[in-house]
């Protein structure tokens, strides 16, 4: 396998030349915290309220399910697909290939608001055309639960030192992602469907 540039630098490379468009690729880890919380407290609540407590709990499980299918799928077929053409490769770089050349980069160690607004709002329509309402709510508080969780455990995978067994291994798998073999661990904050797929170490 070919070796790929991987820098030990914790600074932000720039990839835009108009400083607005530089901003907006941008994050501070926490921002999240702070759009998604009341998200998920506004739909978690509102779930409660209209469903029976079993639809509530079986919504809550297959929201988190689904995200975790969502978040291998996004990761391996999506941030690593990477085009022929210039311009696509350019696309790949923006997305997510800028991260696995400067994984260090704290500043892009989640998913800005300019990305994550919209997936979210079409993961909504998307999931509102499909469930009934008693479902919709508690589903998808549940399902941001689980991006929440990912981008959060993301940034922690990269600057956070653990004592944990769980959270270690968890380190290992995505430094393996990121270090050894970029084809293989796309589960960020699970290796579940790494080990459905074979695409564990």
């Amino acid at each position: 396998m070919e070796k790929k540039f991987i820098s030990n630098s914790s600074e932000s490379q720039r990839m835009f030349k108009r400083d607005w468009m530089e901003a907006l690729s941008k994050v501070h880890f926490s921002v999240p915290l702070f759009i998604y919380v009341p998200v998920i407290l506004y739909f978690g609540w509102n779930g409660f309220v209209v469903a029976a407590i079993t639809d509530f709990l079986l919504a809550i499980v297959g929201g988190l399910f689904v995200w975790t299918f969502t978040e291998y799928i996004l990761h391996r077929f999506v941030f690593h697909f990477v085009p022929a053409s210039n311009w696509g490769q350019r696309l790949h770089f923006i997305f997510h290939g800028v991260h696995h050349d400067y994984p260090n980069d704290a500043k892009r160690l989640v998913l800005p608001p300019s990305v994550s607004i919209p997936l979210a709002t079409g993961f909504y329509f998307l999931f509102d055309a499909m469930l009934p309402t008693q479902y919709l709510y508690p589903f998808f508080s549940a399902f941001i639960s689980g991006y929440l969780f990912y981008d959060i455990s993301h940034y922690a995978l990269h600057h956070a030192n653990f004592k944990s067994s769980f959270w270690k291994r968890l380190k290992q798998h995505h430094m393996l992602h990121h270090y050894t073999d970029a084809t293989k661990g796309y589960g960020v904050s699970s290796s579940f469907w790494d080990k459905i797929f074979r695409s564990d170490f």
